[in-house]
């Protein structure tokens, strides 16, 4: 693997640092850390470039705070700082990591996305008979921080810039252990439970070390199983073939390939299936010549949309953020045949089922 050229020199470049500055900020100026920011943003942005640039530069302390949709997750929030660096880092390493990925991983990249995901996955429904649907036991949790290094190290040269990159990694240890349950690999000791682990969920920078992580994955389902039909976003993964007995060997490989990276997958779920099933996948169950939403989420749309109309009706909020959730829950949905769900749940609004 060639080895990249990029410099620490342009991560700390003053042009890069604005420009990351304006990227953490952009929809969020009107939160009290973004403006408090803003306020001296010139100042703030050399003490950075300062720190960064005589090594003294260090993660502060998260934020965390639990979501449910529709399980719980725990958020960390990295200081509004932190994040002006993990942008500046991404802006200067991401274009590199992207002419090694495959084509069909679709989470946290440019050009990509949920729907498009779907889309691919409904192509590829049409063209086989039958898929396998894997997916990783507590992946952000799970990502070893030592494996990390090892996949990001060959492609970037600069060592103040894995050093940066390892600082940030770093700060994610033990934020997640309340989620990990430690599993024992061949050839472990007990010091394997002490390894450091865990990606923060709500950092720029994790997103994007998930699909450095399994991108050697990625690689191995396409040129060593040469799986022509695989689909990947984050940690949940699809593939295709017209063989029954073809896909379960693929399955038995990739769970042996997975040992490496640390990563285990659900079971159950992880059976071949003809695709005229359906197939669950980023919410929906696709079908090769049709969709649906998940009931959980058509549930979960109708309580978090009544809540928020609820809130309209009370003055807690404006309409127009009462519009932007309810054109926003219809752009998603709308990728699927929902005109039926969109009628039931906008009817209590007084609303018809909006395209």
């Amino acid at each position: 693997m060639t080895r990249s050229s990029i410099s620490f020199e342009q991560v700390t470049a003053w042009e890069n640092l604005l420009a990351a500055w304006r990227n953490a900020a952009r929809g969020k100026r009107r939160k009290r850390a973004v403006a408090a920011f803003e306020h001296q943003a010139a100042d703030r942005l050399l003490a950075i470039q300062a720190a960064l640039r005589n090594g003294s530069w260090k993660p502060g302390p998260y934020v965390h705070f639990q979501i449910h949709e529709p399980k719980t997750r725990r958020i960390s929030a990295a200081p509004f700082a932190d994040r002006v660096v993990h942008h500046g880092l991404c802006n200067v390493i991401v274009p590199v990591f992207e002419r090694l990925f495959i084509p069909d991983s679709y989470a946290n990249r440019v050009g990509k996305g949920t729907h498009r995901a779907v889309d691919r996955l409904q192509q590829y429904a049409r063209r086989y008979r039958f898929a396998i649907r894997l997916d990783i036991v507590k992946h952000f949790p799970s990502i070893d921080h030592a494996v990390l290094s090892d996949v990001l190290r060959p492609v970037i040269e600069d060592p103040r810039i894995l050093d940066l990159a390892s600082r940030i990694i770093a700060s994610g240890d033990g934020v997640l252990d309340q989620e990990y349950e430690m599993v024992w690999f061949p050839g472990d000791d007990l010091l394997a439970a002490c390894r450091p682990r865990g990606l923060p969920i709500g950092n720029l920078t994790s997103q994007f070390w998930s699909n450095c992580y399994m991108n050697p994955l990625d690689q191995f389902i396409r040129r060593e199983l040469r799986c022509p039909a695989y689909v990947r976003y984050v940690d949940d993964m699809a593939l295709f073939s017209d063989s029954r007995r073809e896909l379960w060997d693929w399955r038995s490989a990739i769970v042996e390939r997975l040992q490496l990276f640390r990563l285990t997958i659900h079971e159950g779920p992880a059976q071949v299936q003809p695709v005229t099933t359906g197939i669950p996948w980023l919410g929906f169950v696709v079908y090769p010549y049709r969709r649906r939403l998940k009931a959980r989420k058509a549930v979960h749309a109708t309580r978090r949309l009544g809540e928020r109309f609820d809130a309209w009706q009370a003055g807690k909020i404006s309409f127009g953020e009462f519009d932007a959730s309810v054109q926003g829950w219809i752009n998603h949905v709308r990728y699927a045949d929902t005109w039926g769900l969109r009628e039931h749940v906008l009817g209590r609004f007084g609303w018809g089922p909006r395209r």
